[in-house]
């Protein structure tokens, strides 16, 4: 099933969302560790940085307490599948770095698998323009990145661990990814954030969205954390700007020279006058119906396109997919375990598992298959079904995903 803006925003209304968040102020969004289980999880991190070859100095970072990791530091040089040479990550490397701390970035990640791609999608859908991903993967006392803002909206998806956001008074006003704010420099930074707004506290299955330009830093709480930041990238009035600029060009009056100066009165009144005419063209040609019908579909169409092969469905040798990201990677049936650690106990003859919303009464197969898998972060039935062949491992998983022990991931 599609996500959602409701989904995401849930228990919220999208219509208050609009009214009183959108562009205007931050929003945290408690969850509850299941929300966003089929996201992202370890175990599809390590399978998709795991895709060696897929990785290069610019989609896979380190940063260590606020400061980028050189690529040289990480990385070994390679030639790509296209015999190109490429600096690519090496995972010696990589495992030193983060066993001191560094935090792992991983950029565009939105195409990668189904439940990454499902939460670009609702936003899209909605909407609020092009949503790609990163990942960040932060451990305890380490800051990735100082105090900043992005030119962009953030929506922050916590599906691992904790982490705590600093969010300060301070927003730029609609930065875009140019160098007038890209050059800014931290003591600027440091100097307009303003005062402290608020922290929050994101947990598994939080959201916090932030409107661009809103400063804020973030450090991870406990052993580690990993969020998928979506940056949504909306339309700007800067897009008609370049579409008129194309327009323009097929107009003989902006192709022809400009009044030649000489510092005479005649001369300045001249160019001025030429300004004034071509002020006036632009203004017609921003309401030219065939430049508002373009400049409406780019509104429109504001999303990346991912997915959509379904090679056999289209030769009519199975039935079509339904999902819009059909053709992503499959992350593969499994669970996430929402209550780690919980063990069965005995009560007289029986074993009992007490879980957030019920008590299920256990076999003694089934008490000692649930102390197995409690015990770790993720499971599947195959995994289940090998260690512990005396239980019916699917229907187990789904009563304890009932009982909301587990959720699908």
């Amino acid at each position: 099933m599609a996500l959602t803006l409701t989904d995401l925003l849930a228990p919220m209304d999208p219509q208050r969302f609009f009214s009183e968040f959108h562009d205007k102020q931050p929003l945290h969004i408690k969850g509850g560790a299941a929300k966003f289980a089929n996201v992202l999880s370890w175990s599809v991190i390590d399978r998709l940085l795991n895709q060696t070859h897929n990785w290069s100095s610019q989609s896979l970072k380190l940063q260590m307490d606020g400061q980028p990791v050189p690529p040289e530091a990480y990385c070994t040089r390679a030639t790509n599948r296209d015999n190109a040479p490429v600096m690519q990550p090496d995972s010696r490397r990589l495992r030193e770095w983060v066993g001191r701390g560094a935090s792992v970035v991983m950029n565009d990640v939105d195409s990668l698998t189904p439940g990454l791609a499902g939460v670009s999608e609702a936003l899209e859908n909605a909407g609020l323009g092009r949503a790609q991903a990163n990942v960040y993967i932060s451990f305890q006392a380490h800051k990735a990145f100082p105090t900043h803002f992005d030119t962009h909206d953030v929506w922050a998806v916590q599906v691992e661990g904790e982490k705590t956001w600093n969010i300060w008074s301070g927003r730029a006003e609609y930065p875009i990814p140019h160098p007038a704010f890209r050059g800014l420099g931290q003591a600027h930074h440091e100097r307009a954030r303003g005062t402290i707004r608020e922290k929050v506290l994101l947990k598994a299955g939080d959201l916090l969205y932030l409107p661009r330009g809103w400063y804020h830093d973030a450090l991870a709480e406990g052993p580690s954390s990993v969020h998928v930041a979506y940056g949504v990238h909306a339309p700007i009035g800067v897009d008609l700007a370049n579409m008129l600029a194309e327009r323009a060009i097929q107009d003989p009056i902006f192709r022809a020279p400009l009044p030649r100066q000489d510092g005479t009165a005649a001369a300045q009144f001249a160019l001025t006058t030429r300004a004034a005419q071509l002020g006036q063209r632009m203004a017609e040609l921003a309401r030219d119906p065939q430049v508002l019908q373009v400049l409406a579909r780019h509104v429109a169409e504001a999303r990346y396109h991912r997915g959509g092969v379904d090679l056999l469905g289209f030769r009519g040798l199975a039935p079509a997919a339904e999902a819009p990201s059909a053709g992503l990677a499959s992350d593969g049936p499994g669970f996430r375990v929402l209550a780690p650690g919980t063990k069965p106990v005995r009560r007289g003859a029986e074993w009992v598992l007490k879980t957030p919303s019920a008590t299920l009464p256990l076999t003694p197969p089934e008490a000692e298959a649930a102390g197995w898998l409690l015990a770790r972060r993720e499971v599947d039935a195959a995994a289940l079904q090998a260690a512990h062949p005396a239980v019916d491992a699917p229907a187990f998983l789904n009563r304890l995903t009932d009982a909301g022990a587990l959720a699908a991931a």
